[in-house]
């Protein structure tokens, strides 16, 4: 356990290691497909004429997001051939998956949604895929890159890199090439700019991967089953072998280090974003309908939210740093049930650019303070003997019940109007925050 720092200059100090410094560029490539399948899709749905409610199921996308634990043991344990042995086995599944993300990209650019709607999900999926999968391996690369103490901070650098791409240019760029060119050679262009990953993964380093007791305990559970199963043809025997390597033993590792605590737990990691996730999903179809231009949504959704969304995360990550984990998680949780509330006088308002910076600022910058803290506090819950299954599972539960229940928002503002759903999004964050001073009586006195 890692005490608090004594001062803010080494609190922010964690900035300048290099290994912090190089997740920026991995947050960028993470960040990049998300808006390009949703909030920029939604964009462009909407902007052609699409139904709402039609795009409110388009959330049901980011599904692929929140099943990824299943495929996770294949990333954390199968390796692709000669990639694998040349790159290492977090680099080479990063490459596979950016290649898949420019065919998908690829693909939307070139269909008419108007005309060919399920063919538009169809590709949209396949991006979602691929970029789930992308996650699973760069979330491994950054839990084993550095120890505990820097989590904060890695994941502040991953927010902003993933900020980047998401607001600036899987965003604003995405907007602006739209608006002055066509929605075809927006996504063209985001296709094209995927090539910064595959440089990216070229330059970092593997990192090391640690094998603990805990580890070590639970293959002899796999050494057991192949000595007691060796009349068991061998086709059979080595898979179950290979499933309870590596899908069993890290959901027994979890269990059995948080005891009876380890259910409540994976119960608050599945509310904790369920606020701001829900309310994102009409965000920017909102703004189309109370008349904002492409490029003023650019301009202040994007490139104004974007340094708001940075400075939050930074924040966030110092704060971490300085005063522990579960004190932010809980200021975060309250700022971001807050400021949902603040749309809902948006959306009673005349159209007012300064009333839509002061709401995206308060928004962002509390998001981004408290993914700095969730981040950190996932990435403690992971055993390093199995990061990339442990975190899919987490990062899984982050967002499968949000999204779903974020598929019926078109719904909602179709039955009940945008305020009322606004409201509906602000509550939805009450149960996160009553959990987190429910877990932090189970903390350790300095709240990490």
């Amino acid at each position: 356990m890692t005490a608090t720092v004594s001062s803010w200059r080494e609190a922010l100090s964690v900035y300048t290691r290099p290994r912090v410094v190089g997740m920026f560029f991995l947050g960028f490539v993470a960040g990049l497909p998300f808006p390009l399948v949703f909030t920029t899709l939604s964009t462009w749905l909407r902007d052609v004429g699409v139904e709402r409610s039609t795009i409110g199921f388009f959330a049901w996308i980011g599904i692929s997001y929140s099943i990824k634990v299943f495929w996770s043991p294949v990333v954390d344990r199968v390796p692709i051939p000669f990639f694998t042995r040349v790159m290492g086995k977090r680099r080479s599944w990063m490459l596979l998956a950016q290649l898949f993300i420019i065919l998908g990209l690829t693909g939307m650019a070139l269909t008419n949604p108007t005309q060919h709607i399920v063919t538009m999900a169809l590709f949209a999926l396949l991006v979602a895929f691929a970029s789930a999968t992308q996650d699973v391996a760069i979330d491994a690369y950054r839990i084993e890159a550095v120890e505990a103490e820097y989590q904060g901070a890695m994941a502040a650098m991953y927010q902003s890199g993933w900020r980047v791409a998401a607001a600036l240019v899987g965003g604003a760029g995405a907007l602006y090439i739209a608006e002055y060119a066509s929605w075809q050679s927006s996504y063209l262009v985001m296709a094209a700019s995927i090539i910064v990953g595959i440089v990216t993964v070229l330059v970092i380093r593997e990192p090391e991967h640690k094998v603990g007791s805990n580890m070590a305990a639970d293959e002899q559970r796999v050494i057991d089953y192949l000595e007691r199963a060796a009349h068991v043809p061998g086709v059979i025997r080595r898979p179950v072998a290979w499933f309870i390597g590596a899908v069993v033993c890290p959901f027994t590792d979890f269990f059995k280090r948080n005891g009876k605590w380890a259910l409540t737990i994976l119960l608050f990691i599945g509310i904790y974003r369920i606020s701001d996730i829900v309310l994102a999903n009409m965000a920017y179809p909102f703004y189309i309908d109370m008349g904002y231009s492409k490029p003023e949504i650019a301009n202040i959704a994007k490139l104004f939210g974007f340094a708001m969304a940075v400075g939050g995360a930074f924040v966030g990550g110092a704060l971490v740093v300085r005063y522990g984990i579960m004190r932010i998680l809980l200021l975060g949780a309250i700022l971001v049930a807050i400021t949902n509330l603040f749309y809902a006088q948006l959306a009673v308002m005349d159209k007012s650019l300064a009333g839509l910076a002061f709401v995206i600022s308060a928004d962002n910058f509390s998001g981004g303070l408290a993914g700095s803290a969730f981040i950190a506090y996932l990435s403690r819950l992971t055993n390093s003997a199995y990061t990339a299954t442990q975190y899919a599972l987490f990062s899984s539960l982050m967002t499968l019940g949000p999204k779903f229940v974020s598929g019926f928002s078109g719904v909602i503002v179709d039955g009940f109007g945008y305020v009322s759903f606004f409201v509906y999004a602000a509550v939805m964050g009450i149960p996160a925050i009553l959990m987190v001073t429910v877990l932090a009586k189970n903390e350790s006195p300095d709240g990490r």
